[in-house]
């Protein structure tokens, strides 16, 4: 039969067998450490009981009560600024939506879709409205959105794909009508304030601030031809912002910004805008005519990758139109002679302001209006020339 061991049958057996102590003190040491374990594992069990099935705590109290406002003060100088730019200028922008139609394939039915979204800001009190190109584009219809939420079927006024500007008209009521005030962006500094109010993400009425980041920049148009002088800045400009209003700290306007700098496509920090000098120029050219009347003495010009084969700097004019100012100053084409090509006058600089292209010549023309007298420098037969002429229109 089985012999169960205790205490005093260890100490009998001890007595008996004098020679086995070190087994009878192993089997004592292993009783002892088989009590510990089991101690440990009760101690662990009531833990464990108690952390996952203690009486839960009470939640709610019924005396419960709003905490005390603490008083903020006076908003600081900046948020004043923006705050009084914001509520000053915020009912001068608008939200336009341009609508396409398209022909279903099936039916031939003709149906609308949105094109796209943008920005743009009230002119004047006749309802006409400023905004990109490319915010319209080919739109087959307009609408224009107050600041009131009041919507107006717009109307193209005009538009210079060259400077990226288009003018609306809307036949809003004059008294919601708030045309936006005009600053001056020739004296700008790098580092001033600016603020940019929008339609980001077709989400309206969205003020973004920042600085001005550099001057004088260069960005290619719709056309392709560049737009100089523009305003680099770090406000933020996501798509649907295009067309609104660049404002400096008094809630001027001092640009339109038109265009952002990013891999992704939206704002990276780097945000471009049309300076309003050249708004200021250019929109009543299209509210006059419909399109901006170009300044240009009657000429046609070499192509440039003509001009880099032969190695000039400057503009080589191909060809004089006849009964032109051109031709009256006494310019000179591009001509063929027993077999001989001899080059024509090569422009070199425009009231003495270096001209290494087109993009240049033309550019330096926008500076000045129709029937303005400009000195061009000239290449001639290896001479240097200067020829005064008269500005005209041009297409």
């Amino acid at each position: 039969m089985p012999i169960t061991f205790c205490k005093s049958n260890l100490l009998l057996f001890a007595n008996i067998y004098p020679h086995n102590e070190r087994f009878i003190f192993a089997m004592e040491k292993q009783r002892r450490f088989s009590v510990l374990k089991v101690a440990v594992f009760l101690v662990l069990g009531v833990a464990l009981w108690w952390y996952f099935f203690k009486p839960a705590e009470k939640v709610h109290d019924e005396k419960a009560e709003p905490r005390a406002v603490v008083a903020r003060g006076d908003l600081a100088q900046d948020e004043k600024t923006a705050t009084e730019i914001f509520k000053n200028v915020s009912h001068s922008v608008v939200y336009i939506s341009s609508i396409e139609l398209r022909r279903d394939f099936f039916s031939l039915n003709i149906y609308e879709i949105p094109k796209g979204t943008g920005s743009g800001f009230v002119w004047d009190k006749d309802g006409r409205i400023v905004t990109n190109f490319h915010v319209i584009g080919d739109a087959s219809r307009i609408e224009v959105i107050l600041a009131d939420n009041t919507k107006w079927k717009a109307s193209l006024v005009g538009m210079s794909q060259d400077k990226d500007l288009a003018v609306l008209k809307i036949s809003a009521p004059a008294e919601k009508l708030h045309p936006i005030p005009l600053g001056d962006s020739r004296n700008l500094l790098v580092g001033q304030r600016v603020f940019a109010i929008g339609n980001p993400f077709g989400l309206d009425q969205t003020m973004t601030s920042g600085i001005v980041s550099a001057l004088g920049r260069e960005i290619q148009s719709v056309s392709g031809r560049s737009i100089q002088g523009v305003i680099q800045t770090d406000a933020a400009i996501n798509p649907g912002n295009s067309g609104g209003p660049l404002l400096d700290s008094a809630g001027r306007l001092i640009g339109v910004n038109t265009a952002i700098y990013s891999p992704s496509g939206a704002s990276a920090g780097i945000g471009f805008a049309v300076p309003v000098e050249v708004v200021n120029r250019v929109i009543p050219e299209l509210i006059k005519h419909g399109r901006v009347m170009k300044p240009g003495i009657g000429i046609s010009i070499a192509h440039p990758s003509l001009a880099k084969r032969l190695d000039i700097r400057g503009v080589l004019i191909i060809n004089v139109q006849k009964g032109t100012n051109a031709e009256a100053a006494g310019l000179r084409g591009t001509r063929q002679r027993g077999g001989e090509i001899i080059l024509g006058d090569i422009i070199i600089s425009v009231n003495n302001k270096p001209i290494s292209s087109y993009d240049d010549l033309r550019n330096e023309f926008d500076n000045y209006k129709i029937g303005d007298v400009i000195n061009l420098g000239i290449v001639r037969d290896d001479e240097k020339i200067t020829i005064p002429v008269k500005l005209e229109e041009v297409q």
